[in-house]
């Protein structure tokens, strides 16, 4: 497994505030140990600042902001949660760009409790389906989503898998489906419409 990722860039994109310090750390990991360069990207330099549920968690420095990273090439794309993460980037229309290029580009997705409310805002959920923390489940519906209530789903009904979870209970089930999702190369024939 260490080189299943092997010269892959994977962004994570969060917040500078409120992202779920475990939804961070643990895919971060995940990808790093399969040979991936993961690369944090936020709206602002400097620091990022994550939570433990409704605790302060630790600081992480940003390695590049969203605006900077448009410009740059990755591979894959991990939305990690928490609460405040997400709805931050939801009003940060070059977060909501970035994300959407990814989806354009159909380069693989993976997003984690509160993280699929960023989707919805790229446009990047109808006629998808996918899990989440539940109470995002009439948001996700609303937007033209089937949501279930899983471990972790997979979908590739579009040109990018999107790998979602509910909850930091699910992340070595997650984890894996992201290594096992972010290794397989797109093909550029599936999700094409006829």
């Amino acid at each position: 497994m260490a080189a299943q990722l092997e010269g892959k860039r994977v962004a994570f994109l969060i917040a500078n505030q409120g992202v779920e310090q475990v939804e961070l750390t643990e895919p971060w990991r995940a990808v790093k140990s399969a040979g991936a360069e993961p690369v944090l990207v936020a709206p602002k330099p400097g620091l990022a600042h994550a939570m433990n549920h409704l605790a302060p968690g630790e600081s992480f420095r940003v390695d590049v902001t969203v605006s900077d990273a448009l410009d740059q090439d990755f591979d894959a794309l991990v939305l990690p949660g928490g609460v405040a993460n997400p709805d931050f980037l939801r009003t940060e229309p070059e977060a909501v760009r970035f994300t959407r290029s990814f989806f354009d580009d159909g380069k693989p997705v993976a997003a984690i409790c509160h993280g699929p409310w960023t989707l919805i805002d790229a446009g990047a959920v109808k006629g998808r389906t996918l899990t989440s923390w539940p109470s995002l489940r009439t948001d996700l519906t609303n937007a033209g989503a089937e949501w279930v209530d899983e471990q972790v789903h997979v979908d590739t009904s579009g040109a990018s898998t999107l790998v979602t979870s509910r909850k930091p209970d699910d992340l070595p089930a997650f984890n894996a489906q992201v290594v096992d999702a972010f290794a397989t190369e797109p093909d550029p024939n599936r999700g094409a419409r006829v």
